[in-house]
């Protein structure tokens, strides 16, 4: 596999992202279907398989997370930015398929939180929790280790372009509550980030550039390492 480089990193700078309505205009799904994070790709024979589901952020570490487990794992991700909960529970059977899965890691969270037009979150609380049961229990029933990542810090002040976000931390319980009940692994990406957050995250931004991913992208790897199917002993 080819080390990451510039083209990489331009293309995440056009990824849709959480700025972006879900259902992105034909433009963006041009310049999305162009990404090499949502291409899809070839299973190495004899390799455990491995599902990123999540938003801009996830996107943002899919490629080094691939290049950390090559070898070990197959890395692929939902063909797209995977946007509210609703969004979600709408799509996860596509997502899913028919394919067997060894360890999903997954998460939802920014575009839930975020105000929409009307003074209301996209997917309020007790929507966001119901969604995530609903979410869960479909995951489950694939047979894959589940691994929960929480959602990453929203920097505070004004962001460009302007938005408005709910507390992050109350959606992290709803969800650590709802994990913890179905005993789902979690990968607390918030607090690996936040000791680093102001030195990684762009400026008036949630996203990251090349470090910050990569930062994000050793500790997914690591908890998918971990989640991963042991070989047999041989005989």
């Amino acid at each position: 596999m080819a080390l990451l480089g510039l083209s990489y990193w331009t293309h995440i700078a056009i990824a849709e992202d959480a700025r972006q309505p879900v259902e992105a205009p034909v433009t963006g799904q041009k310049k999305l279907a162009s990404n090499p994070v949502v291409a899809p790709i070839p299973d190495v024979a004899g390799l455990p398989r491995v599902l990123l589901i999540g938003d801009s952020i996830s996107m943002g570490y899919t490629l080094p997370v691939r290049k950390l487990l090559e070898g070990k794992a197959n890395i692929h991700r939902i063909p797209t930015n995977g946007g509210p909960t609703k969004n979600g529970v709408a799509k996860i059977g596509q997502w899913l398929g028919d394919s067997k899965w060894d360890v999903i890691h997954f998460n939802w969270g920014i575009h839930d939180l975020k105000f929409m037009a009307d003074g209301q979150r996209q997917v309020e609380p007790a929507d966001y929790e119901r969604n995530l049961r609903t979410l869960v229990t479909r995951m489950k029933a694939t047979g894959a280790t589940l691994i929960w990542a929480t959602t990453t810090p929203i920097p505070d002040g004004e962001l460009n372009p302007p938005r408005r976000f709910g507390n992050v931390e109350e959606y992290n319980a709803i969800a650590a509550q709802v994990m913890v009940e179905n005993g789902v692994l979690v990968n607390d990406l918030n607090a690996h980030i936040t000791p680093e957050f102001e030195r990684l995250h762009n400026p008036k931004d949630l996203h990251y550039g090349k470090d910050g991913y990569e930062f994000l992208a050793k500790k997914v790897a690591v908890e998918i390492e971990n989640a991963l199917p042991q070989p047999s002993p041989k005989p």
